[in-house]
């Protein structure tokens, strides 16, 4: 399969093609090593010579957007979007590692597929169809994050006449309008920042906001306010769960002030959504294992007096509000032959409690006990 991506002179955007072809993920690109593609979650090494300092300034030049020529000698890190038209977008990431240059792309489809074709529960629907209040998707790098959100965001965007603006860096999956209008904004290109962009958009008129990711407290203050003052928002963060998640976020502000922003999120939060990609056992492809939080007001309760752990033992038995814990998900997974135990077993973040249930010893409320 790899060896379709086999060229006897590095052409980026032949290469980018092929990668999308053969169902890569995300393509990597460094001087003086040879290209990798991510196949499936794992990194596969392309077959052709390693690749110069001049093949990587090429690439540069052709998929560096105009606002952004000048600026590729003077800065570290730069985010950006590239669209081959009739293949795909993607999302491009220039960094440099040991004084030479790199490229990560990651390929952005153009097909938004609904919640029910990503495998992902259906419960997780309720959020889109909220007035107000913050909702946040949270996962590591490369866990579909951006692929739920536009699935969200499109599932508004056909059932309901709102304005909804994204602030985003860069912009990912292309909206077309629908019964709604969408207003998408690229960092660096229609707004400086994310605070800036969440900001001018409460006077855009908006019903809801997405925000592309959460990396400061400026951005989660912003994300507070928009949230506060009736606005339903949509946000990325990179937490594994859901008390990870309210922990990050209070912990971004000094002492002094937590106790306030715990009170804060306690009555805007409405929801998190934690996900990974698992590896299925046929070898092809990978399934979502998601942990999802419904703010209920007993939850409420827990996040304004820090008793973010009790929160854990209420998604456990939460099943009446469409809650469950990412165990319980990898264990569905596991149950209906998807996956193996070995895996799920190393994608979890308690390890003795999924043991417990994959031995029938653990008696949750995971359908009953198990």
């Amino acid at each position: 399969m790899v060896e379709n991506v086999k060229s006897l002179k590095f052409n980026i955007i032949s290469f980018l093609k092929k990668a999308v072809a053969i169902g890569a993920s995300d393509v990597h690109l460094q001087a003086e090593e040879k290209p990798a593609i991510r196949i499936d979650g794992k990194i596969v090494k392309v077959d052709m010579p390693k690749l110069s300092e001049d093949d990587i300034s090429i690439a540069y030049d052709i998929l560096l957007p105009s606002p952004f020529k000048g600026k590729v000698n003077s800065v570290f890190d730069l985010d950006f979007a590239y669209e081959i038209k009739g293949v795909s977008r993607f999302r491009v990431n220039l960094s440099r590692q040991l004084g030479r240059s790199a490229l990560v792309i990651r390929t952005i489809p153009y097909e938004i597929k609904k919640v029910a074709d990503l495998m992902l529960p259906e419960s997780i629907e309720q959020f889109a169809t909220l007035n107000n209040g913050l909702v946040l998707i949270t996962g590591p790098t490369g866990s579909g994050k951006s692929t739920t959100i536009a699935s969200l965001i499109d599932y508004i965007n056909i059932n309901y006449p709102k304005h909804i603006v994204s602030v985003e860096d860069p912009v990912e999956f292309i909206f077309t309008n629908k019964k709604s209008i969408i207003s998408q904004r690229q960092i660096l290109i229609d707004t400086p920042s994310f605070p800036d962009g969440v900001k001018y958009a409460l006077r855009q008129d908006p019903d809801v906001i997405f925000i592309g990711e959460i990396r400061d407290k400026e951005t989660v203050v912003a994300a507070l306010k928009a949230a506060e003052t009736g606005h339903l928002v949509f946000a990325t963060i990179h937490t594994n769960d859901a008390v990870q998640t309210v922990n990050r976020i209070v912990n971004m502000f000094e002492p002094s002030d937590r106790d306030f922003v715990r009170s804060q999120l306690a009555s805007i939060l409405r929801g998190t959504i934690s996900q990974k990609l698992v590896p299925l056992s046929n070898g092809s492809g990978r399934r979502p294992a998601c942990e999802v939080l419904v703010v209920t007001p007993t939850v409420k309760d827990f996040i304004a007096k820090d008793k973010l752990e009790d929160i854990y033992e209420l998604v456990k038995k939460g099943s009446f509000n469409n809650m469950i814990t990412m165990n319980a998900s990898l264990y569905k997974l596991y149950e209906q032959e998807l996956i193996s135990e070995e895996v799920a077993v190393s994608y979890s973040d308690n390890k003795i409690e999924l043991q417990q249930m994959l031995r029938g010893v653990y008696h949750g409320t995971f359908g009953n006990s198990i």
